[in-house]
């Protein structure tokens, strides 16, 4: 106990301020700072979050997978295609005999009627267009709504990075691959290696027939180099379906490619 009397009056000095209290109001105490809120527990990523977010990571590092590879084969062929491995394990499950047979020419060994002819036939606007052929795009879009007929209007470049890439069958995320690599091919490859490497690599026939070189022995008994210009409009004839058509069973259409050429001076 303190024998202080806490209502003696006290003298308190304030700068100019003398004022004298009626109590000691002992030592000044500061407030309590005011409750800090506690924040709200974070809530968990759902499992479909964490699936699209991994969905996204694969899909980016095999995109930038093939563009490199897009930079390799700008220099060197490749070794394999997806459309060729993916044949290859489906030999596995079937009794049909199959042997790759395929054999890089240049674009430059190859008479000039043989890549004019693929173009004539696949890609009308292939010097034309960077990757897409909007206006091919917008009339085979039309003719699907009206009932006229289903027709693909790839061009070269996206049916090189699906042959490459993809494989050969109708999967939506292919698809995006094949229009999202579309631009990398153009800017990276540039249009004559595009021409070259696709007609090289796609499949002309069944039983492992790849490349221009294989399918003109396949089906006309010699090399690329040697074709004439009907024998190179019935080789590009062949190339909607090369598992299915033959020169033989495609006549009108190599009639067709003939007269396309004709009429670009060809």
């Amino acid at each position: 106990m303190t024998d202080r009397d806490p209502f003696r009056a006290v003298s308190r000095d304030d700068g100019d301020d003398d004022r004298t209290l009626l109590w000691d109001p002992g030592p000044r105490v500061q407030p309590a700072p005011p409750p800090v809120a506690a924040k709200p527990p974070r809530k968990k990523r759902g499992i479909g979050f964490r699936i699209a977010r991994y969905a996204l990571i694969a899909f980016a590092g095999y995109y930038l997978f093939c563009v490199v590879l897009l930079v390799a084969y700008r220099f060197v062929n490749p070794p394999t295609t997806g459309v060729q491995m993916q044949r290859r394990v489906e030999s596995w499950f079937s009794s049909d005999e199959y042997q790759k047979r395929r054999s890089f020419v240049a674009l430059k060994d190859l008479p000039r009627h043989v890549p004019r002819a693929v173009i004539a036939a696949e890609d009308g606007r292939f010097r034309e267009h960077h990757g897409y052929d909007w206006e091919e795009m917008t009339r085979a879009t039309g003719e699907a709504r009206s009932g006229t007929r289903f027709r693909g209007a790839s061009t070269l470049t996206q049916q090189l990075v699906k042959n490459l890439f993809g494989c050969a069958c109708r999967n939506p995320i292919r698809k995006v691959y094949d229009l999202t690599l579309t631009p990398a091919a153009e800017l990276i490859l540039g249009k004559d290696r595009i021409l070259e490497l696709y007609l090289n690599q796609v499949e002309w026939g069944r039983g492992g027939v790849f490349g221009i070189d294989a399918g003109a022995r396949e089906h006309y008994d010699r090399g690329a180099r040697r074709l004439t210009r009907t024998q190179a409009a019935g080789m590009a004839a062949l190339l909607p379906n090369p598992r299915q058509r033959t020169p033989r069973n495609t006549p009108q259409y190599r009639a067709d490619i003939l007269r396309r050429m004709s009429h670009r001076g060809w």
